[in-house]
Parts: structure tokens; sequence; C-alpha cells
């Protein structure tokens, strides 16, 4: 979908305010080495999908606590953004940054195997 730069701006701004509020405000240690890598927010602002990416390990974990930790983080969107609602939040794994990863892996294997044929 094209964004114009309005709606780049309103996704920078939730992204920021939702990475500061996991920084400084929210206390769950599960959410300590999430990163937020994008946030998409509805052309109404009702509603914001939140991509995040973490440790493969502690997927089920972070998880939770984005559950846990929703109704907070959207309160905290309401006190920093002028907007008129507060968007519902839909925290999704971010899989691209995995699926890089795999193929930085395939790349590095199918390298050191043309140096060993080579």
């Amino acid at each position: 979908m094209k964004q114009s730069s309005s709606s780049r701006k309103v996704n920078q701004q939730a992204r920021e305010v939702i990475a500061n509020a996991l920084l400084f405000e929210i206390s769950d240690p599960r959410l300590a080495l999430v990163t937020i890598t994008d946030c998409e927010v509805s052309f109404d602002r009702s509603a914001c999908n939140v991509f995040y990416t973490c440790d493969a390990q502690s997927y089920t974990e972070v998880a939770q606590a984005f559950a846990a930790a929703r109704g907070r983080i959207r309160s905290i969107m309401a006190q920093q953004l002028s907007w008129r609602v507060a968007p519902d939040l839909r925290f999704i794994r971010d899989e691209s940054v995995d699926a890089a990863q795999r193929i930085e892996e395939a790349l590095k294997r199918e390298a050191e195997r043309d140096a060993s044929h080579g």
C-alpha cells in the first residue's frame, strides 16, 4: 500500500512512543530485548499494528508480555499523542528479520561450499 508523508509520520510517531514506553515505562523484563521494527496505523487511527522482533527462544514469553502490557502502552500513547482516539494495539512478530537471517546463513553456507570446491 502506498503511504503518504502524513501516514509515514503517524506511523513513526507511534513507533517512537511505543519504543520509548518499552525502554522507560514498562518494567516487564520479558520486553527488555524487544525491538519495535515498524508500526502501521489505520487511516482513522483506531488501530495500530506494531511489528517487533526478539530472540527466537522468547517468542511466546514476549507475546504474553505484550498481551499483559497492551492497556498500559495504549494509555501512554493516549497521553503522549494528540490523536482523537487511542488506537487498538495488535502486536505482530516481524518475520522479515528471521527470513533475512536464514537467507544470510544460506548464502554463507553456499560461499563456504564454493570455496571448498574451488
